[in-house]
């Protein structure tokens, strides 16, 4: 990976050197389905490309990582590729003031997710392909210069295979045996994209008349798998597709610009999605082969959405290096939201927001990886790992803030200048803040400073002082703090809440008040002589970034009447608070799951509630005593049962409770009653065992012994797809055996036969929590084997490996050491690299102080 690199300062010494007229690449991708032999490894690809240099005579070089290359020639002249090309790169010496590079070279079909992705359909044999590049894996299907300011128009050519579509950013259509592609507009390579194979392909349009009078026409594709058409719900993407253009058209005032929108569901696919104008990639898990509760189908339309507004943010205006990713990521993960609560069914989309993107954030906003929003991105492996939650969700969260304090229609006129200056163009944080400025009359460098510049998450705590009688609020202030590392106390745009209990006995806010909280200590007016409340909520509504935490009296009201606040919002915001403070080891992991034990059953959203069951796995997993574990374990199993018997019959509560009743079985007679749901020898009134719920009962019983290989070998005869080897596989690695472990481990680390979905499977059940013994040998192997793996993989496998195999189950001093004695010992490994293990080392540290607290809570 090293040899693969480019450093910001290279980038930007070639962009002040040369500047892109346009690429014709020609792709030969017709040895994709092979001739019965050993399996394709090469395509050919052409690729011609026309640019200008500023200092006739200088060198500089182009960017190529493929087996092998078979001429380059530059303006005319043959160079000898042997002499030019090191593997990842084109030397280019005594450039013209006008040029034209023509490299033929040998590209590589990939297993990785990462270039031109090669996958076969266990279940018919179909070959499907598909390309993936972000932030610079275009090198690895044709000769560029892969940073993202040197802009360009693009021509496609392809052959392929016969009886195959092939797709692009531009329209295309088939002449001669070649698919040829309309010029696209000037864009970034990493959101160039082909897309090929037998794929199912559905239509449908768009059309709106723009306010000059002219019709907008835009053609709508949606794709996916053969094998996957029976389930694939087009319309419902259609729709959704439909309802975000109205949105974006409404509020950007700027056209949709890239012509068709098609939307490829696509297998073995790394990431959630990728912007591509005109052929959005997702992964095809967004395709749902059995039921699944609406949060799943909420989480669709939100990064349908999110990639929408990448066509905008990101695709149109782009970010000049990988430094400002935010102007791109973060805009468009709030935009995901504020469309689907403005266009869609999902008017609760900023509930989801509030307990489950902001809890990513807060978890990266602590690590010792933290970063201001506005990044220092020295590289390309910096900036492979800073699509992160800081990127993501705290910027996200930021610009939320930003809207309650600018607001609304300064900051949506504020993109609209933005998208009508920059266009076709690249930005920075200046450019974004100089239009803010204009809209919204505020001067934005302090604000930027504040959220954008500066790294940690502040915590806010009401302080009521109560009159003499103890029944007004004599003073209410909002305390702020902010962590050693990161001291910066940050100004907020609040709304404080004050709830009291009903005489019915529902806790209710009466009382509201938005207010600017700056430093340490910030007084409410405006609540004095309020009625004195049962609990204080800072930041209802959710407008800021923070961690909210309660006075005793507050957090006491929690404890008993959580479960009777009325406000879904409110509620949400609760459950994060409580687990922050869980995670901080304020609040031991046993009261936590108590908690959610007795009031997760009375919980109306579902993604709320998904997310606290997977909150109470890892209290469980990470933060319980060990000593209290498998008391946890069986009061948790014991109440998922109950509430699951309790739910309504097909409610998504009872799918929601069925699901998490398999996560934590372990106990002989929960695995029992798993095998007889599966069997059918037991019902549970109204719920279906459908096939994706039966892999999700055997992943249990294979980890306990309980299925064995030919048990799930007959399961994937019954769902011989795709999905169902990839379950298979993970079930596999999960079985309780010495041998087992060995096995999965060397198919990881010591091979790279397994795609990026096979080895993500095989991680997910090497390292169960519930098998710490038998993979406590492999802690001293981890340590010996990531820097070969980072060295010799690429980087996606890399940081599956690293980030996956990290013995975070060993949760005792002696791993922490081992990881500083690893840490000590390579100081000059890739800093990519040692970001990752000083990640996982934190959250061990952070686990092991949680279950410091929750030892404690026992001599109570």
């Amino acid at each position: 990976m090293p040899g693969e690199n480019l450093t910001r300062d290279e980038a930007r010494e070639r962009a002040a050197l040369l500047s892109v007229d346009g690429y014709e690449v020609a792709l030969d991708l017709r040895s994709a389905v092979g001739d019965g032999g050993a399996e394709p490894r090469t395509f050919r690809s052409v690729t011609t490309i026309r640019f200008r240099c500023s200092e006739p005579g200088a060198s500089s070089f182009a960017d190529l990582i493929a087996p092998g290359v078979t001429s380059v020639v530059l303006n005319g002249k043959d160079l000898d590729p042997g002499e030019v090309f090191d593997g990842s790169r084109i030397a280019l010496e005594d450039l013209a003031a006008e040029n034209e590079l023509t490299v033929d070279a040998q590209c590589a079909y990939s297993r990785t997710g990462e270039g031109m992705h090669r996958f076969v359909d266990p279940e018919d044999g179909e070959v499907y392909l598909y390309t993936q590049y972000e932030p610079a894996d275009a090198r690895r299907v044709y000769a560029n210069f892969e940073q993202p300011d040197l802009k360009a128009p693009y021509r496609f050519e392809v052959r392929a295979p016969e009886g195959w579509t092939v797709w692009s950013n531009g329209a295309g259509e088939l002449t001669d045996g070649v698919w040829r592609f309309a010029e696209t507009k000037p864009i970034s390579t990493y959101i160039t994209c082909v897309v090929a194979g037998p794929y199912h392909y559905v239509t449908d349009h768009y059309e709106r008349v723009l306010e000059d009078g002219t019709k907008l026409e835009i053609p709508l594709g949606a794709m996916c798998r053969k094998g996957l058409a029976p389930h694939f719900d087009a319309e419902d993407v259609f729709l959704v597709t439909r309802q975000g253009l109205d949105f974006f058209h409404d509020h950007f005032d700027y056209p949709y610009p890239f012509g068709k929108y098609d939307q490829a569901f696509v297998p073995e696919y790394n990431l959630g999605a990728m912007e591509n104008p005109g052929l959005v990639t997702f992964r095809e898990e967004y395709i749902f082969r059995g039921k699944v509760t609406q949060a799943s189908y909420e989480a669709r339309a939100n990064v349908i959405l999110h990639e929408m507004a990448h066509m905008w943010f990101g695709d149109l205006v782009t970010m000049e290096w990988w430094d400002d990713l935010w102007l791109k990521e973060s805009f468009a993960d709030f935009m995901g939201t504020f469309a689907n609560v403005g266009a869609t069914r999902f008017t609760d989309a900023w509930i989801t927001f509030a307990n489950r993107r902001k809890a990513w954030a807060y978890r990266a906003d602590q690590l010792p990886s933290t970063h201001p929003i506005t990044a220092d991105i020295r590289d390309l492996q910096d900036a492979k790992l800073n699509f992160d939650g800081i990127t993501y969700a705290k910027g996200a969260s930021v610009l939320k803030q930003l809207v309650a304090y600018v607001g609304r229609d300064a900051f949506l006129e504020g993109a609209r200048r933005y998208f009508k200056r920059n266009a076709y163009g690249n930005t920075r944080l200046g450019d974004l803040l100089s239009v803010l400025a204009e809209t919204s009359g505020r001067d934005m460098t302090v604000w930027a400073r504040s959220w954008l510049q500066t790294a940690g998450v502040n915590s806010l705590t009401p302080q009521v002082l109560l009159d003499t009688e103890g029944g007004r609020i004599a003073e209410l202030a909002v305390l702020q703090e902010a962590p050693e590392a990161y001291p910066e106390l940050r100004p907020h745009r609040v709304a404080v809440g004050l709830y009291r209990r009903t005489p019915e006995g529902a806790l209710e806010r009466y009382a509201r008040v938005e207010t600017d909280v700056e430093g340490p200590r910030t007084v409410v007016a405006e609540l004095a002589g309020a009625q004195a409340p049962e609990l204080v909520l800072v930041n209802d509504d959710d407008l800021t970034y923070c961690k909210v935490r309660f006075d005793e009296t507050s957090l006491a009201t929690l404890r008993e009447h959580l479960g009777a606040l009325t406000d879904p919002l409110a509620r949400a915001l609760c459950w994060s608070a409580l687990w922050n403070l869980t995670r901080d080891a304020l609040l031991p992991a046993r009261d936590f799951v108590g908690l959610v034990l007795r009031f997760a059953g009375r919980e109306s959203d579902i993604g709320v509630l998904q997310m606290l069951h997977a909150w109470a796995n890892s209290a469980l997993v990470h933060y319980a005593a060990p000593g209290w574990r498998a008391t946890g374990e069986r009061l948790v199993a014991e109440g998922a049962l109950r509430e699951l018997r309790a739910a309504g019959p097909g409610s998504e509560q009872q799918l929601a409770w069925a699901r998490f009743f398999a996560a934590v079985a372990s106990a002989e007679a929960d695995l029992a009653l798993l095998k007889d749901l599966l069997d059918g020898t037991e019902t549970v009134e109204g719920l279906t065992v459908d096939q994706e719920l039966r892999w999700a009962f055997l992943e249990p019983l294979a980890a306990h012994g309980a299925a064995d290989e030919a048990v799930l070998a007959a399961e994937l005869a019954r769902d011989d797809t795709a999905s169902g080897k990839r379950h298979q596989v993970r079930c596999l690695a999960a079985r309780p055996s010495a041998a087992v472990k060995a096995q999965a481990w060397a198919q990881v680390v010591e091979s790279d036969a397994l795609s990026n979905a096979l080895v993500e499977a095989t991680i997910a059940g090497f390292g169960l929590p519930s098998q710490r013994e038998l993979t406590a040998p492999y802690a001293e192997k981890y340590f010996a084997a990531i820097e070969r793996v980072w060295r010799e993989r690429s980087i996606q496998i890399g940081m599956d490996v690293v980030r996956g195999l990290y013995p975070a189950h060993q949760d005792r001093p002696e791993t922490l050491q081992a990881t500083d004695t690893w840490l000590a010992a390579h100081a000059d490994a890739a800093p990519a690299l040692r970001r990752l293990v000083l990640e996982a080392r934190d959250d061990l540290a952070r686990a092991l102080r949680a279950q410091e607290c929750d030892e404690a809570a026992a001599g109570r």
